[in-house]
């Protein structure tokens, strides 16, 4: 059965060496197609992923973002927009904007196990196994799940942001601000940061004769960020 991007991103090293041909940059674009926010909900449809489950989860990661910007406004949040008179200090507000965002892609994170499958039937075509019935039961039990998470997750996001913004008005643009940048930073890192699990493997796979596992186990770590 023809392997997916996915599966020879994750191959052994063994067999990533007879499999895995590919030049830097195809890697490095299959990266960015299976990992990238844009590219994997809206473009990427390689993979055993319901398209409509993984817009849900691209809009919901931003409700998160949204949220816990929100909960990081403190009194000292607040006495400090008062000092500025309401002006956004980004100095004052990218430590607060750094935590946020590795919050919201821990969140994420736990979501995404939840609500994708791919990896699901990927371990089913790896062990050949025929109990269609099962893989079905466990997939819809997994959808079911992330549907009532996420739609309990968001009426209360709603009510939690609903309140904040009508209590405190003048921070309106603030908080918007502050998770429009994190949400941006999500979007801009993966570029840079995938650049990295590359210059690990492709060396790695380069030469037969001389076993470079350990370069191809850090690529592997690189590629897990």
């Amino acid at each position: 059965m023809k392997l997916i991007e996915t599966q020879i991103n994750l191959l052994p090293y063994k067999l990533a060496i007879k499999k895995d041909k590919r030049s830097y940059c195809q890697y490095y674009v299959s990266l960015i197609k299976t990992k990238h926010p844009i590219f994997f909900s809206f473009l990427y449809i390689d993979d055993y992923n319901p398209r409509i489950i993984k817009i849900n989860l691209f809009f919901l990661s931003f409700t998160i973002y949204y949220l816990v910007a929100a909960l990081f406004y403190n009194d000292d949040t607040m006495h400090q927009l008062y000092k500025n008179k309401g002006s956004f200090d980004l100095e004052y507000s990218l430590p607060q904007i750094i935590y946020s965002s590795l919050i919201s892609i821990a969140l994420n994170t736990l979501l995404k196990i939840l609500a994708l499958s791919n990896d699901t039937i990927l371990e089913f075509k790896e062990k050949n196994n025929k109990k269609y019935d099962n893989l079905i039961f466990k997939i819809s039990i997994k959808f079911l799940l992330f549907f009532i998470i996420s739609f309990i997750f968001l009426v209360l996001f709603w009510y939690y942001l609903a309140m904040f913004c009508a209590v405190y008005k003048n921070t309106q643009y603030n908080l918007l601000k502050d998770t429009l940048i994190g949400f941006g930073l999500s979007l801009i890192y993966p570029f840079g940061i995938y650049l990295l699990p590359g210059m690990f493997r492709i060396p790695s796979l380069a030469n037969k004769e001389k076993k470079r596992e350990l370069l191809y186990k850090i690529s592997k770590i690189f590629q897990m960020l």
